[in-house]
């Protein structure tokens, strides 16, 4: 029997579940595909599918070959095919079937931030393959990458936080650079995240461009000018979309450590997961009275 629900405005919100006939979640992932990239994948998408009972995952590869990594294109093609056949099936077997309709797939960048370069090709993708698929924005700027940043810098041992809310006591850092890719349009959103991070760590935080030419460097002379001594680099970075000898070397640069990109984080599949339900117009509402965050 199913539990009774609590009454009243706190009672907890009902677990969402994948409408029957729902399109596919596709996450494009940029960069070069290799095993670390798809264990990557595979662990966000392993969180997506916990966050979401019932749901249909993909992963499609910006630089994939089609063998061991399949291209954006070619999962979306089987996605569709894959649809069609199971409502041939239906049909042949006499059972009742709604004609499949709306898009196969939504398609999830990858991408903590705007980058417009690899948001053109994940388009372009899209459009060759032909299929009737919705890409969503990228995945930042919001609270859940602050906490995200906040957790690789502690594990890095540039930021001290405490076992329950993630609240820093002190920190190894007095100034973040947080760096992005993608332009000054990707400075701009991950600045609104490095607030949010500020908040957090207590400690200034400033966004600068990997990809643009002495913009790491300026940001690390600003903070040093403004009174910070000890910096750090924090990637704002999930991880494939850029080598990771471009952290290390902006790390040397500026004569700074670095903590790890994103990665898997749990906040990452999250986030995936209400880009893909709010696409699909079923995204949990805010229950009345709870406080807005």
């Amino acid at each position: 029997m199913p539990r009774p629900r609590q009454p009243g405005r706190h009672r907890r919100p009902e677990p969402l579940t994948v409408p029957e006939g729902a399109p596919a979640l596709v996450l494009a992932v940029p960069g070069t595909a290799g095993t670390a990239t798809r264990s990557l994948a595979e662990e966000i998408v392993s969180i997506a599918r916990s966050e979401l009972p019932g749901l249909e995952a993909r992963i499609g590869y910006l630089e994939g070959d089609d063998a061991e990594y399949p291209t954006l294109q070619s999962v979306l093609t089987h996605a569709a095919e894959e649809r069609t056949a199971r409502y041939e099936q239906a049909i042949a077997a006499g059972v009742e079937a709604k004609e499949p309709e709306g898009p196969v797939g939504i398609v999830v960048p990858l991408l903590a931030g705007p980058d417009s370069a690899l948001l053109r090709q994940i388009r372009q993708a899209v459009m060759d393959s032909r299929i009737a698929a919705e890409l969503t924005d990228v995945l930042g700027p919001h609270p859940l990458l602050a906490e995200a940043l906040h957790v690789r810098l502690s594990e890095a041992g540039l930021a001290r936080a405490d076992r329950a809310r993630l609240f820093t006591v002190a920190t190894a850092a007095d100034g973040i650079i947080l760096a992005s890719v993608g332009g000054e349009e990707a400075v701009q959103a991950a600045g609104i995240t490095g607030m949010l991070l500020a908040a957090r760590l207590a400690v200034p935080v400033m966004a600068a461009a990997l990809d643009q030419e002495g913009s790491i460097a300026g940001v690390a002379e600003q903070l040093r000018s403004s009174g910070s001594q000890q910096l750090a680099l924090a990637p704002y970075l999930i991880g494939p979309e850029i080598d990771t000898a471009l952290v290390e070397a902006a790390a040397k640069e500026v004569d700074c450590p670095a903590s790890e990109a994103l990665g898997p984080y749990p906040a990452i599949g999250k986030l995936v997961v209400t880009k893909y339900t709010t696409a699909l117009g079923i995204a949990p509402q805010q229950p009345q009275g709870a406080p807005v965050r």
